[in-house]
């Protein structure tokens, strides 16, 4: 399975990149391929590593701006014009989505994907990582959104919310009928 993550390219503390760390490796002995935003820097190169490895694949896309950031050594790397190209390529090589911890980039991609899902153009399974509780008010506001009357379809239908890398992989197994 092909399972796109969306996450920081930042150096950040453990208690990020332990959990990330853990999926990856997750993600690598279930020889499943990563793909991935190429870098090859801070949390990006943290699941990198663990995939690799693990004994996974790595599928990178990267973008003109940020090609002197890519991962050398992955299984294949292809490199966008521009954020906008990147994105869809990323999840056009995706059976499935994983949002880690990010900034506003990171954001941009997980909200371009339930936005896609809302309206019926992917049923691809989206699993938020929500490690350390980094996205409980994402999440608030998403319930907000759906009780509300914001959303066409039920949030469990868009996203689901996992607390541990085990609960992510094992969701878009299931989902996808693989292991």
């Amino acid at each position: 399975m092909n399972i796109c993550v969306f996450l920081s390219a930042a150096d950040l503390d453990a208690r990020y990149t332990r959990p990330a760390r853990e999926f990856a490796e997750l993600l690598g002995k279930a020889g499943h391929t990563l793909v991935w935003g190429g870098s090859n820097v801070g949390l990006m190169k943290v699941v990198a590593d663990g995939v690799q490895e693990a004994g996974g694949r790595l599928l990178g896309v990267s973008v003109e701006f940020l090609a002197n950031k890519a991962r050398p050594g992955a299984d294949e790397m292809v490199v966008a014009a521009d954020l906008s190209e990147r994105k869809k390529l990323l999840l056009e090589k995706a059976d499935a989505v994983v949002v880690m911890v990010g900034g506003t980039g990171t954001l941009d991609e997980a909200t371009e994907i339930l936005e896609l899902k809302k309206h019926g153009r992917t049923e691809k399974p989206v699993v938020l990582l929500n490690t350390e509780g980094f996205y409980d008010g994402l999440e608030k506001q998403f319930r907000r959104m759906e009780a509300e009357g914001f959303l066409p379809r039920p949030l469990s239908e868009l996203v689901f919310f996992a607390d541990e890398p085990a609960g992510a992989l094992a969701h878009l197994e299931e989902r996808l009928g693989r292991h």
